[in-house]
């Protein structure tokens, strides 16, 4: 859409708003934590961190990162629980190709976050589509999971903080899914990008809470907290008391995959002990603030177009998810037509449902 936009001229001066941004880094009002910052440049200044690294990650970021991510939890990680990736996308990257097998499937969220479908398709496995409730502030529908899942189901995926919806899972709903996929013998791969980035009045909770009832891979990332995305580092976590993952040989897997894939940058990994034990409240609290003082101003001005409905007020992420009624609207044929015509019409860009 960006570059319609750009081939059409524009609409004059005005440069093109960019709602579809899921970079926050690239906004004025949000840095990075000093913290960050002086870990990076200790790192580099040290002389200590330009070499190559172990597949699965410097053992003090590994650490720093399971103590971090313990702090939540009622069991303790350890480092040997964490596998450092090229952000994000190679964690589900990696998980996707461990997991796949000849006829295997997957239970995606629907709405969900398209890269999940595009790794498994690449890697052989079948996605289905488990719905979300967009009348109960997005939940999983159990009975839709339970409809999909069959033999051949390997995991799920939740996302918490919700991309796209924005939503915030309770500790109440997260213990149903988690039973779910014991009964269905199954693993939970939960993305925790957005976690901790929560504005409303349900807090964060992670899903390895529940790992001693199903085992969780939790994916995770410093991209959006600390607003780093280039920086490109990620993790996958097992949070898994009861040692499935170590007697299904998946953790040989991972570290098989690792060893012959890209590594996130060493320095970075020197600079991930000070960013976690450091970073001040005063930060975090700053980009929460932004984040609530927008999703607001956001949710009252939707209330104002008769064609757009949002179903349930955002609580985390930097997303919301709405319905677009097209009885409403001249010569618009679908939201992928309603995304582009406000592109180039208005130079606002957002993300088709669809």
């Amino acid at each position: 859409m960006a570059g319609m936009v750009a081939d059409s001229g524009g609409a004059g001066p005005r440069p093109l708003v960019r709602m579809a941004q899921a970079d926050p880094s690239v906004f004025p009002c949000v840095r990075t934590a000093p913290e960050a910052v002086d870990g990076v440049a200790g790192a580099l200044l040290s002389g200590e961190h330009n070499c190559y690294h172990t597949c699965v990650g410097l053992e003090p970021a590994r650490r720093s990162i399971a103590q971090h991510l313990s702090h939540d939890l009622p069991y303790e990680l350890s480092p040997d629980d964490v596998y450092l990736t090229s952000g994000c996308a190679q964690a589900i990257e990696i998980i996707c190709s461990v997991l796949a097998r000849p006829g295997a499937n997957i239970l995606l969220p629907r709405p969900g976050y398209g890269f999940y479908e595009a790794r498994a398709v690449f890697n052989g496995m079948e996605a289905r589509y488990f719905d979300l409730l967009p009348g109960k502030d997005w939940e999983v529908d159990i009975d839709s999971v339970q409809a999909n899942a069959n033999k051949n189901t390997v995991a799920m995926v939740i996302v918490n903080s919700g991309n796209p919806c924005g939503n915030v899972y309770s500790y109440e709903h997260l213990a149903k899914v988690a039973e779910t996929a014991r009964k269905l013998g199954i693993f939970v791969i939960t993305d925790e990008v957005y976690a901790h980035l929560t504005f409303g009045e349900r807090k964060f909770v992670p899903m390895g809470v529940f790992g001693a009832v199903a085992p969780v891979f939790t994916l995770g990332s410093i991209s959006k907290r600390w607003a780093v995305p280039g920086w490109r580092l990620g993790w996958i976590v097992t949070n898994d008391p009861n040692g499935v993952f170590q007697k299904t040989k998946v953790v040989d897997s991972i570290k098989s995959y690792l060893d012959i894939s890209t590594d996130p940058p060493t320095f970075v990994l020197g600079a991930i002990p000070n960013l976690l034990q450091h970073t001040k409240d005063e930060f975090l609290n700053k980009t929460i603030k932004i984040l609530r003082e927008t999703a607001d101003i956001t949710w009252e001005k939707l209330k104002g177009i008769n064609a757009i409905t949002c179903p349930s007020k955002p609580e985390g992420s930097m997303f919301l998810m709405v319905k677009l009624d097209l009885s409403c609207l001249q010569d618009i044929k679908d939201d992928m037509n309603f995304c582009c015509r406000l592109a180039k019409e208005e130079l606002v860009a957002i993300l088709p449902g669809n």
